[in-house]
């Protein structure tokens, strides 16, 4: 009977992919790609760098394990670990990756001097006033007058939006942009609430909050309605 293969290698046009079996154990996974790659890639001084992308398959791989593959392959002067990847994840990272994308809600209002934050979206249901902060990684919504600072996309999310009731910030920023209350916030009569978000020049711009419709989409997976 033919040995399955723990370790199946495919070229591709950006260098190449080790789909792994997530059957065997750990240790017979990185002999059998040490010897793979010793014997199929010998380096010469003319051999070219070539990527690798890592498949771990339905293996969950350790930060450990992770280090150990990359190890092996990097041995091989000339190959270059771009990626390792796998179709599992720890309940730690589901977790995170969960609460960054809930509504995280707070009623009431945010006094100068208070700084609140929240792992996704944000939905303040009262005031943000002056002096008052508001972080989130994702989306901000202020259901009332926003007068203090809003930074939304704090971990580099340029296409997270601030929408509020009523537009009067100190300062607005969105991912690293930053837009410091210009001329147009003021204390006026806003007959609708306005949203702001990152245009095509990577400029902060404010605008009626119905563009987001078709400049953000996929804003929410809410589904009914026109």
């Amino acid at each position: 009977m033919k040995k399955k293969q723990n370790v199946m290698i495919k070229g591709t046009k950006e260098g190449l992919t080790l789909h792994l079996n997530d059957q065997c154990s750990f240790e017979e996974l990185k002999q059998e790609l040490e010897e793979k790659l010793t014997a199929h890639y010998p380096e010469t001084e003319d051999t070219p760098l070539i990527t690798v992308n890592i498949q771990t398959g339905n293996r969950y791989v350790t930060p450990q394990q992770t280090e150990e593959l990359k190890d092996i392959v990097r041995q091989k002067k000339k190959l270059v670990v771009d990626e390792v990847s796998s179709n599992v994840m720890a309940k730690s990272d589901v977790e995170d990756l969960l609460s960054q994308r809930n509504i995280h809600t707070l009623a009431g209002i945010i006094r100068s001097g208070q700084v609140v934050e929240a792992p996704g979206d944000l939905l303040i249901i009262g005031d943000v006033n002056p002096g008052g902060t508001v972080l989130a990684v994702g989306n901000i919504f202020v259901l009332g007058s926003l007068r203090g600072i809003a930074h939304a996309g704090i971990e580099g999310n340029h296409q997270a939006v601030i929408v509020a009731s009523k537009m009067v910030p100190s300062q607005l920023r969105i991912s690293d942009c930053l837009n410091r209350a210009p001329d147009r916030f003021d204390d006026g009569d806003q007959l609708e609430m306005e949203c702001a978000y990152i245009d095509e020049t990577n400029q902060i711009v404010v605008d009626r909050l119905q563009v987001l419709k078709h400049l953000r989409p996929n804003i929410t997976s809410f589904k009914g309605g026109r």
